[in-house]
């Protein structure tokens, strides 16, 4: 009989940095955010490499970061309907009192009460949660990206305190119940795409290519000429048909190459 040594896993801190390789020295390639789950691949010394369930990323993991899951809370959880929380920094507190701060898009499940669990573990949150039921709204999506405007840029981020270009759309998105993949080449294979920018819209996606054609960059528009975007931070730029204009630069500083609409 084959036994399943399949391990299963949660991010219960803020935020967990996902590296390119199995050293604290490693780049960031992602990182996990408060409730996302993940699946254990393999293991190499005090690492383990994952793939997150959400959008099978994969890389590695600090195994010292992380809470391991049996399979059937594995189940339980990643089978039950999932509400984000909507503060940009909000707290959970556990049983013995300690608390967490958790970060916008931070995940949580089979919320009763204001509280939680975990495996053995009862979690009490009372912050803003995304509600499954309502219908995605373009308007509450641009309400969230606003609510990262200045966050600074870091390669890999996904938090308040540091986001990159796909990080930000990924979770501005996941906010509101859409499912994109992580990386904006990734992002930029999703949906229908608007062929030209006088046709785009408030809520579509718009990338941009290096000097070798591959897309590099994404962002949001919120207006007909405007878009928001994580460039040094999340800011708001003019676009037109060449690209993004950065005024205080005074020089187009991305080059576009496709729009498209998800919603």
């Amino acid at each position: 009989m084959k036994i399943n040594t399949m391990k299963f896993g949660i991010c219960l801190l803020s935020t967990i940095p996902v590296r390119n390789e199995p050293s604290d020295l490693s780049e960031m390639k992602t990182q996990l955010i408060f409730g996302d789950l993940f699946i254990v691949q393999h293991s190499k010394q005090n690492y383990l490499n994952i793939r997150i369930v959400y959008d099978n990323y994969e890389g590695w993991v600090d195994e010292k970061q992380i809470f391991y899951l049996e399979e059937d809370e594995f189940n339980r959880l990643n089978n039950a309907q999932c509400r984000y929380s909507k503060d940009l920094v909000e707290i959970i507190q556990d049983e013995q009192g300690n608390i967490i701060p958790v970060l916008f898009s931070s995940s949580m499940r089979l919320l009763e009460n204001d509280q939680f669990s975990v495996g053995d573990k009862t979690f009490n949150y009372t912050g803003q949660l995304s509600n499954p039921t309502n219908k995605i709204q373009v308007s509450s999506i641009i309400e969230d990206a606003m609510i990262l405007l200045s966050a600074p840029y870091l390669w890999g981020g996904k938090s308040p305190f540091g986001i990159d270009c796909s990080g930000f759309i990924q979770t501005v998105f996941k906010a509101n119940g859409v499912k994109l993949l992580r990386d904006s080449c990734q992002q930029a294979s999703q949906g229908e795409s608007v062929g030209l920018m006088d046709e785009a819209l408030p809520g579509d996606l718009v990338f941009f290519d290096n000097d070798e054609g591959v897309i590099t960059h994404v962002g949001l528009m919120i207006e007909k000429d405007k878009v928001i975007h994580a460039s040094g931070k999340v800011r708001i730029d003019s676009i037109d048909h060449h690209g993004i204009y950065n005024s205080e630069l005074k020089k187009y500083t991305h080059n576009l190459r496709l729009i498209k609409r998800i919603l």
